[in-house]
């Protein structure tokens, strides 16, 4: 009788040992997680109050095209600086399909995510889905997203400095063709960023009169690339060598199927001059007898980065500017060809001083952060 007391005493303090055990492991993962950055944020002097008091940050990173290493690089470069403050970062692309991308973007609206950043939002559904967020309070950042996005108090409206980028790329082609060159122009219109390198392609056609557009095309779909190769293909059979000199190619996705479309026909002596890179381009630009001559751009991994940073001083109560343009570069073959290696985005910056980094928004209290973090 006492053996038996004695068990179901035992019995019941094991009980009560495992439960306290388990609620105590159970509360320690919880503060382990909530953040990682909860615990690095007191370690951090110089941290905005307005961060202290939030807590754990949730940022939905939000773009309405996809399938190309552009919008990889961009969403990993995002991710990548939000995980290095202690953020939870979550990425979406929509693939260009308009309602996954609104829907998203309303879910966002309905959830507990302290800032959004948006890419791409190219519709005027998309503004009102943008006022949704604000009146949520909610802060935005839009990256190549239309004007009125960024007419709404509170958003940052960031982009390429597009007319950079296409005048590098269009007076990379007149000092290689001359100033009566023959050429196809690829271009879709509706974009913001389209537009706006479209301004500059008429400012170069009226500075050069004898420049002639033989031909053009542009589709945006989620098969672009392949589109383009078709149309150029088709454009080729109608012009025979010596009626093109150069193709300006408004997107690397253009440019892409371009340059197969000149490869498979042997028609390699056509020139590609573009816009924006990934490592297929880049792959793409240093094979044999590669049509694509040069390409101007500003690093995607770079963009997703500094999009995020001007997300977390917007959190952190700080100001930052209505619109915000990123410097771009000019890459050429002749340049890729000097290096003894293969080269790709990561190493680009060997060849084109300060590619791929910026100290554009990066506070103190952010290395502070990130510091805190490593650890």
């Amino acid at each position: 009788m006492r053996k038996s007391k004695f068990s179901a005493v035992l019995a019941i303090m094991l009980a009560i040992v495992i439960a306290a055990t388990g609620c105590g492991a159970n509360n320690g993962g919880n503060a382990g997680n909530a953040g990682k950055s909860g615990g690095a944020a007191q370690e951090v002097e110089n941290l905005p109050a307005a961060l202290k008091e939030k807590g754990e940050i949730n940022i939905k990173v939000i773009r309405k095209i996809g399938g190309d290493d552009h919008t990889a690089q961009f969403l990993a470069g995002a991710k990548q600086e939000g995980e290095a403050l202690g953020f939870k970062v979550d990425t979406f692309s929509a693939n260009g399909d308009t309602a996954k991308f609104l829907d998203a973007i309303n879910q966002a609206a309905e959830s507990d995510v302290d800032a959004v950043i948006l890419s791409h939002a190219d519709n005027e559904a998309s503004v009102e889905a943008v006022k949704k967020l604000r009146e949520k309070g909610i802060e935005v950042v839009a990256f190549d997203s239309l004007p009125a996005i960024g007419e709404i108090e509170g958003v940052t409206l960031t982009s390429q400095k597009d007319e950079a980028l296409a005048q590098y790329a269009l007076d990379e082609l007149v000092k290689q063709h001359g100033e009566n060159a023959k050429i196809v122009y690829l271009w879709v219109d509706g974009f913001p960023p389209m537009v706006r390198r479209n301004a500059v392609y008429q400012d170069v056609l009226a500075k050069y009169p004898g420049i002639t557009e033989v031909d053009r095309f542009g589709v945006a779909s989620d098969n672009t690339s392949v589109d383009t190769q078709n149309a150029v293909a088709a454009m080729l059979a109608k012009y025979p060598k010596g009626e093109i000199d150069a193709i300006f190619a408004t997107w690397d996705a253009f440019a892409i199927g371009a340059t197969r479309a000149l490869v498979e026909a042997g028609r390699t002596e056509v020139k590609i001059y573009g816009i924006d890179v990934s490592n297929a381009d880049l792959q793409a630009m240093q094979e044999e007898n590669s049509p694509w001559a040069a390409t101007a751009a500003v690093d995607a991994k770079m963009i997703g980065s500094v999009n995020l940073r001007i997300a977390a001083k917007k959190l952190a109560g700080e100001e930052t500017p209505a619109t915000f343009d990123l410097d771009a570069a000019l890459i050429t073959q002749e340049e890729l060809k000097k290096s003894s290696e293969t080269v790709n985005v990561a190493t680009l910056a060997d060849i084109i001083p300060g590619w791929g980094t910026t100290d554009e928004f990066e506070e103190d209290w952010m290395k502070s952060l990130k510091e805190a973090n490593a650890k």
